[in-house]
């Protein structure tokens, strides 16, 4: 019992039936009976109703108080009449008869309202966060995200992980996004990076004999918003070990995230092991490296069927590089013209000339595309295919990674218009065996990922294999289609590296300016090691049924990376800018 409270909003049952109580909190909703004050009281563990009678002290001060004001009330708790029992709450059985009520703090008039979800704007939200995280389904999402960890850091340290904390004021990041920049005043002229993720650190301590490290890493990425990621900062569970292999690490994570996954959802999460997909097969049969497994369909390569098929378009665009990807659409042959056409318009809306098809009904093949091709790549393409009578075959024919694009998009966009997607469920898998290398937008050879991640096959696969054939021990895990985390197998050997930047274009004095540090550390004993980071706010955003991850962090910034509460980022004094040697010229 405190001065404010012997109870808690949360608690009170009919074992509590004629105690007297004292309960704080916000007033969450307020109904006026004519004569009996009907107060709803909200704290961090639940809602009373509390029953003001017009008789009391100070009445018609409480009667005009606003909704949110934060007050103290103090009364008998008594048994709700059976037609009024609220079985939607905790307290829903009892009310408290109040005696005496004082208003600790009186609230202006709020900006949105608190007790209901409504359709407020975002900047609103953000600007007036306090009061936005009084919500219920925010609050318990903020509550939701600390078992999260709590749950995290516990089952890491079981597994034998030591948590240790990295360094936040660091160097430049290798990892490829933009560094958050921070001047040193001690150092003029000069400056320090916030990390991107403690990648280095992490290495460094494998090769300092630490065998298993995590932590609860924030990260910092000056990059443009979206959905599944925060402009600004987010955290991650770091983790690295050495002396292991790919399947080393998948082991030690899958049950931890299984066990996380359970026992805040109470859904179906993968049966252990977790399902293990190249990225070729996943780029082939769901166009994408991050592939929802809740969705039965999948993406069949048709190229070869429409080669002298007799339909003139693709056929050209195949001989000047262009593939056939095909859907099947299940059970649709029986929609209207109508849906076909919201079909062909949606793939136009999304820069796509159309989405032809094929709709097999009565064992006959119809439709536009079906009418220009000959018997047999007719017969080949039902053969390929698999389509079943009843069935729709829906077609992309793109260059290469424009097909995959759109194919990944379409597969999407039918299982939601036939309602196929398996709900109930997490659907955990690994992408592995990513390309060590590939060409960027100039023709030029680049890692395709992390530069630090081992090739496979080593120095004689770097020596002797076509660079754009060569496969790193580099993985992702992806759960319902959303990327939780990269990872890797390390490239802790010098020579090794040395080898993987010559062939992407980069002298060893480049590679000794840009990572000397971890280059000189590799000389004097590095372990076989590594180690992956799944994403806390991304974990939550799913297990809390989210699509926004703006909606599991206390404080997050808007699309435009600003925190609109704070004002931040904000303009700095010409005084501080004196000290630190910075001058800003005006554009």
């Amino acid at each position: 019992m405190t001065k404010y409270r012997s109870n808690n909003c949360g608690e009170l049952t009919s074992n509590h039936i004629n105690q007297d109580v004292k309960l704080s909190g916000w007033v969450n909703k307020k109904r006026d009976h004519g004569g009996l004050l009907f107060i709803d009281l909200r704290d961090h563990y639940g809602v009373t109703q509390c029953v003001v009678d017009s008789k009391i002290n100070n009445y018609d001060v409480i009667e005009s108080v606003k909704l949110e004001s934060v007050i103290k009330i103090e009364g008998k708790v008594l048994k709700r009449s059976d037609e009024t029992i609220n079985n939607a709450i905790k307290t829903g059985e009892i009310e408290v008869s109040v005696q005496k009520l004082e208003v600790l703090n009186a609230s202006k008039q709020i900006p949105f309202q608190v007790s209901i979800d409504d359709d407020s704007p975002e900047d609103l939200r953000l600007k007036y966060r306090y009061i936005d995280l009084r919500r219920k389904k925010i609050h318990e999402n903020i509550i939701l995200r600390s078992n999260v960890i709590k749950t995290l850091r516990e089952e890491m340290t079981n597994a034998g992980f030591n948590e240790i904390q990295t360094p936040i004021l660091t160097a430049s990041s290798p990892e490829g996004a933009r560094d958050f920049l921070v001047p040193s005043r001690l150092n003029n002229g000069k400056f320090y990076a916030l990390p991107q993720a403690p990648q280095i650190f992490k290495q460094l301590l494998m090769v300092s004999n630490f065998d298993k490290y995590f932590q609860i890493a924030p990260c910092f990425r000056d990059e443009d918003a979206r959905a599944d990621r925060s402009p600004g900062e987010f955290y991650q569970l770091d983790f690295e070990m050495s002396f292991v292999e790919q399947e080393d690490i998948f082991n030690e994570i899958e049950p931890i995230l299984e066990k996380v996954f359970k026992k805040f959802s109470g859904k179906r999460v993968s049966k252990l092991p977790f399902n293990r997909i190249t990225y070729k097969e996943s780029m082939s049969k769901y166009g994408t490296d991050k592939p929802d497994l809740r969705n039965p369909l999948e993406i069949i390569d048709v190229t070869e069927c429409f080669i002298n098929s007799g339909f003139k378009i693709f056929e050209s665009n195949i001989s000047n590089g262009s593939v056939v990807k095909a859907i099947i659409a299940p059970k649709s042959a029986d929609k209207p013209r109508g849906w076909f056409d919201k079909l062909n318009k949606w793939a136009r809306d999304n820069g796509q000339k159309g989405l032809g098809y094929i709709i097999f009904d009565d064992n006959e093949a119809k439709g536009p595309i079906a009418g220009n091709l000959n018997f047999e790549n007719l017969k080949k393409i039902l053969n390929v295919s698999g389509l079943k009578n009843g069935d729709s075959l829906f077609f992309i024919c793109d260059q290469l990674k424009n097909a995959q694009k759109f194919s990944s998009l379409a597969r999407n966009k039918l299982c939601e218009d036939l309602s196929l997607l398996k709900t109930g469920s997490f659907e955990f898998c690994w992408i592995i065996d990513y390309p060590m290398f590939e060409l960027d937008e100039r023709g030029k050879l680049d890692f395709s990922h992390n530069p630090f991640s081992m090739p496979q096959g080593g120095m004689e696969a770097l020596n002797n294999k076509n660079p754009l054939d060569i496969l790193a021990y580099q993985f992702d895990i992806v759960c319902n289609g959303v990327e939780l985390s990269s990872g890797a197998i390390r490239n802790h050997k010098p020579e090794i590296m040395l080898k993987a930047f010559e062939i992407a274009g980069y002298s060893e004095k480049e590679l000794k300016e840009r990572f000397g540090f971890l280059f000189e550390a590799f000389q004097y004993g590095a372990p076989p090691h590594g180690g992956s980071a799944p994403g806390i706010d991304r974990i939550v955003m799913l297990l809390a049924a989210e699509d926004n991850l703006r909606e599991v962090v206390a404080f997050p910034m808007n699309q435009q990376a600003e925190d609109l509460m704070l004002g931040a980022p904000n303009k700095a004094s010409e005084n501080h800018l004196k000290e630190l040697g910075i001058l800003i010229k005006k554009a």
